[in-house]
């Protein structure tokens, strides 16, 4: 009689593992996947990188700002690139400044907006500039992004994860498209509220 209440126990938990796999997400299986994968990619943009310590990004953003690639940005921590209209089909800012843990760059977060921005023109909206900055990062990054869509909260992001490093691409504000790049083998990204 126990061997087959055990074999009935036995298929249940069989049953269930299997439909906690199901529910396992494409998103969370693709960040298993690649972080079981154990290969780095910590180069981000403009010869940023992960890992780079907090004195070495201050004296490469200064050597930029020096050949007019970057200027300050608007505020007081923000970093600006000019895009001309080759990048994302209009005059666009690309702002950034990293976060940083033990000294080191563990994530960078970076707005997009067009330089011309105006509620009454749709074209520059951020709508559209979400889908031309995913079409860009697909090229500088090579393949594709994952579109994950969040029904409750009305939201979708588009997410890429090679090795460690996450790139999530989303709508901040009616203007604005935020770019984040997280080092995900990096501890301090862990108690991040991402």
């Amino acid at each position: 009689m126990n061997m087959g209440r055990n074999r009935i126990v036995a298929f249940y938990l069989v049953v269930a593992l299997f439909l906690a796999g199901c529910q396992e997400s494409k998103y969370e299986r693709l960040v298993k996947t690649e972080l079981a994968r154990n290969v780095r990619y910590d180069s981000l943009f403009l010869g940023l990188s992960f890992n780079m310590p907090r004195k070495s990004f201050f004296e490469h953003c200064w050597n930029l700002n020096k050949q007019q690639v970057v200027t300050n940005g608007p505020g007081p921590l923000s970093v600006q690139h000019y895009l001309d209209s080759s990048f994302l089909a209009y005059p666009s800012y690309m702002r950034f400044y990293p976060e940083f843990a033990e000294e080191k760059i563990c994530k960078m977060p970076v707005d997009f907006t067009y330089v011309f921005w105006a509620p009454w023109n749709p074209s520059m909206s951020a709508d559209s500039l979400e889908l031309r900055v995913k079409d860009l990062f697909e090229k500088w990054y090579g393949g594709e992004f994952l579109l994950v869509e969040n029904k409750d909260r009305n939201a979708r992001v588009w997410v890429k994860v090679d090795g460690n490093r996450r790139i999530r691409i989303f709508k901040m504000n009616i203007s604005t498209v935020r770019a984040d790049f997280v080092d995900l083998m990096n501890p301090a990204n862990d108690k991040r509220n991402d």
